[in-house]
């Protein structure tokens, strides 16, 4: 269980845009669901960039027929086409537009947020934008998975990271059925967009408020005897916080069901364990104390894991956090976590 208000707080750890006093009101209203906060979010950003630099646009390659040369003539086309009949060429150039990629994904976005369940106003809201969009196509939402979200992003266009990353939430994580033609919404972040959110939350919360732990995603390299290490899987850890010779490695999972149960028995994860103690066996050293934490998400199972252990010399605790709550809670528990381990 996760409250609403607080995947805005998410958000605005892993994008500092979202702390800047033009999102200040989300802080204090109220939405009906995740949905509802996302086109707010996606609706303020959109307007800001329409009013302080405009939308952005790309050299886009065109097609078309002309009575003269534009661009690079395509004889093959131009014959094929039979347009040199009419005196005309088939020529391939670039066109500064507003139909680039990342502008597609903005609309395409926008038109399926306007049939989600948000706030009428929301979607008065949404429709208007779509008028700065009319040069721009939609993207076919029948296969989401093909859209490439694999885009450069600088300090010019940093703005654009924040709304294709609010995108991406949206497209990924409100499920699409489709029913006699029309489409249907089903108004919740899937697990996979919520882990990815929670992992860059808790990273970015520890580099905002413990900057001299130095908190990373740092690699971790395999301890071989003998032997050369290029096939074996790479080691990322998902937060590694480092004081002194102290270091925490935190495995953050957003699950649906925080244990695996077998024969009615609950129990941790068994690819977690395994992953957080190779984690910290392989970070070991002589002068080095070396702890892993595997930090849940907690749900609203009535068996959560909280436990400490000493496993080979290393303690390793198994944790969750309570994010269904008020936001100053959640940083009682983050701050907690930094107590114990780095008195």
């Amino acid at each position: 269980m996760i409250k609403i208000q607080n995947i805005y707080y998410m958000l605005a750890y892993a994008f500092q845009i979202l702390k800047s006093d033009a999102y200040s009101f989300c802080e204090t209203e109220e939405f009906e669901n995740a949905a509802d906060l996302l086109a707010t979010i996606l609706e303020k950003g959109i307007s800001i960039q329409i009013k302080k630099q405009g939308l952005k646009r790309n050299y886009v390659e065109s097609t078309d027929a002309y009575n003269y040369i534009k661009g690079k003539i395509d004889i093959s086309e131009s014959i094929k086409s039979q347009n040199i009949i009419n005196h005309q060429l088939v020529c391939n150039f670039d066109n500064f537009s507003l139909d680039c990629y990342a502008n597609r994904i903005l609309k395409t976005t926008i038109q399926i947020l306007i049939k989600s369940n948000i706030k009428s106003h929301r979607k008065k809201s949404l429709r208007k934008l779509l008028l700065y969009f009319k040069d721009v196509r939609s993207l076919d939402t029948r296969n989401i998975k093909r859209i490439n979200w694999n885009m450069k992003f600088n300090k010019n266009n940093q703005s654009y990271q924040m709304l294709i990353s609010i995108c991406y939430l949206v497209l990924n994580g409100l499920i699409q059925t489709t029913t006699e033609g029309s489409t249907k919404l089903l108004n919740f972040l899937d697990e996979q967009s919520m882990s990815r959110l929670y992992e860059k939350f808790i990273l970015e919360y520890y580099k905002k408020h413990y900057p001299e732990l130095n908190p990373s995603a740092s690699y971790i390299n395999w301890i071989i005897d003998y032997g050369r290490d290029n096939l074996l899987p790479i080691m990322k850890s998902d937060i590694t916080l480092t004081y002194g010779n102290n270091i925490l490695i935190i495995d953050a999972k957003y699950y649906s069901h925080t244990t695996q149960v077998r024969f009615d028995k609950h129990t941790i994860h068994s690819n977690n364990l395994y992953q957080i103690f190779t984690y910290v066996k392989n970070k070991n050293s002589i002068d080095k104390t070396v702890s892993g934490m595997i930090l849940y998400a907690k749900t609203d199972e009535l068996i959560q894991p909280d436990s400490s252990y000493i496993m080979s010399g290393n303690r390793i605790d198994i944790r969750t956090l309570n994010l269904n709550c008020e936001f100053c809670e959640i940083q009682k528990q983050l701050d907690e976590i930094v107590h114990t381990f780095f008195e």
